[in-house]
């Protein structure tokens, strides 16, 4: 068989991953979708609760449109903000049906390499179709040769550790009972009752932690909620972009988040405690945990911590693929200077396709926010742009692949705020970008530490998750 007869492997069957196999199906290209879940959007369906910064209008893939429409698939109101769910269950699930067995769930790819070489040999190699691995939910194993590899596996799996170092914590895995990674559903009765009436620290200074405090503010007010109490853990000292900034604020949905944060605060449902980069984490008398700093400093205890500190890729089972990789954000090195959180946020990242995706290895590509490292300030429209590029370069068709067909407004296109429930709340918010309660600028009484100023990369993330 021709290595061009073979079909090009996709792993992960979400957003991007779905949307580059309906954009290889459309070029006549077989796709195969690896997914590890048990059912596409796996991991978004894990944030299901959570609020979505994008309208519909932005996260659906046209190719993706194009394969949906013979199957009598209806199109949400493109102005709307839909859930994680919402989204998994109206337009993910759909998208695999009608991809067929092109999508395996419950595979998880374990490695990555070319037929009989490993990442040393030079001799014949790009003449070599790539093979994966792949380990079933039953335990059963599989070889699947591929003419090209595009890993939209995401950062789902790796969240960043409460550790201020980047490293856990001493103690963090000994607290893992304590610890979330995730912002917690608290419409959910069960989760609902592990913070109720708690005190809670909330490490972060992005969209999640943001998310999280509104979420624990929300229930102190309530019947049931009397004593809740947060604790918000910022790395980095106060200042005026630590709402949003203002009018300088290119997410104003982050804006909108940020009120929210600094509302938990200025109504005493949470304290904010500045500069303090976790070290350890230690169990008074009776089990609660307190956090010591770096810097000495020990905070009274908490019940529960709700740490969000990014997002980190899995490159554990593409150590035998040859990749450039940046030094600091692990992204591909013709796209990480583009999506420097510290330059960038989701509206000034430039679309980018093929070429900023490759990697000395030819005919693999890391997509989606998986291409991003550990940058956060990815967006599914971006992604979108992405796997349409591949697909086109895998096609031969370079003209289509190196044209860029979207653009993306400089002040952002992350409409929503990422907590409205309501469809009264949503209008009032507004279908544009630009519709956000502008942020003010704000004065905490808590001091911040020397040294603090640094930026968080966790910081500007733009899915709300």
């Amino acid at each position: 068989m021709s290595t061009q007869q073979l079909p090009v492997v996709v792993i992960g069957a979400g957003p991007v991953g779905l949307a580059a196999a309906a954009h290889l199906v459309g070029r006549g290209i077989e796709p195969l979708v690896l997914e590890a879940g048990e059912q596409a959007g796996a991991a978004v369906r894990e944030w299901s609760h959570v609020r979505l910064f994008s309208t519909w209008g932005e996260l659906v893939d046209p190719a993706a449109e194009k394969l949906l429409a013979p199957t009598g698939w209806t199109r949400p109101d493109p102005a709307t903000y839909p859930s994680g769910g919402d989204w998994a269950e109206r337009y993910l699930r759909p998208l695999a049906d009608a991809l067929g067995d092109t999508v395996r769930t419950g595979a998880a790819v374990t490695g990555v390499s070319r037929a009989g070489r490993d990442r040393i040999v030079d001799a014949g190699r790009e003449d070599q179709p790539f093979v994966v691995h792949v380990e079933y939910a039953g335990g059963r194993e599989e070889r699947v040769l591929a003419r090209a590899v595009i890993d939209a596996s995401g950062t789902w799996t790796a969240p960043g550790p409460a550790g201020g170092s980047g490293l856990p914590a001493l103690g963090e895995k000994a607290a893992a009972d304590r610890i979330t990674y995730r912002v917690p559903d608290l419409k959910n009765p069960a989760v609902r009752a592990r913070y109720a009436g708690k005190r809670t620290a909330v490490i972060g200074s992005g969209a999640s932690a943001f998310t999280a405090l509104a979420y624990l503010a929300e229930l102190a007010e309530s019947e049931d909620g009397t004593g809740t109490h947060a604790v918000w853990v910022l790395r980095r000292g106060i200042s005026g972009s630590t709402f949003g900034g203002g009018t300088a604020d290119q997410l104003p949905a982050r804006g909108a988040l940020g009120l929210a944060a600094k509302a938990a605060v200025e109504d005493g449902h949470a304290d904010a405690v500045t500069g303090f980069r976790t070290e350890a984490f230690e169990r008074d008398a009776d089990g609660r945990l307190v956090l010591v700093g770096e810097d000495g400093r020990r905070l009274d205890p908490v019940d529960e911590v709700i740490a969000l500190t990014g997002f980190r890729p899995d490159l554990s089972f593409l150590s035998e693929i040859r990749l450039t990789l940046d030094e600091r954000l692990q992204a591909p090195v013709e796209l990480a200077p583009l999506i420097d959180p510290n330059q960038h946020s989701c509206g000034t990242v430039y679309p980018h396709g093929h070429r900023e995706l490759s990697h000395p290895e030819q005919g693999i590509y890391l997509a989606g926010m998986k291409s991003y490292g550990r940058a956060p300030t990815f967006l599914a429209m971006t992604g979108y742009e992405q796997v349409r590029s591949i697909a086109a370069a895998i096609a031969g068709d370079l003209d289509s692949a190196d044209r860029v067909e979207l653009t993306l407004p400089e002040t952002g296109v992350c409409g929503g705020a990422g907590l409205f429930d309501t469809p009264d709340a949503q209008q009032a918010q507004g279908g544009g970008c630009c519709a956000a309660p502008e942020p003010q600028l704000v004065q905490l009484a808590a001091p911040a530490a020397v040294g603090a100023a640094a930026e968080d990369a966790s910081a500007g993330g733009c899915c709300g998750s």
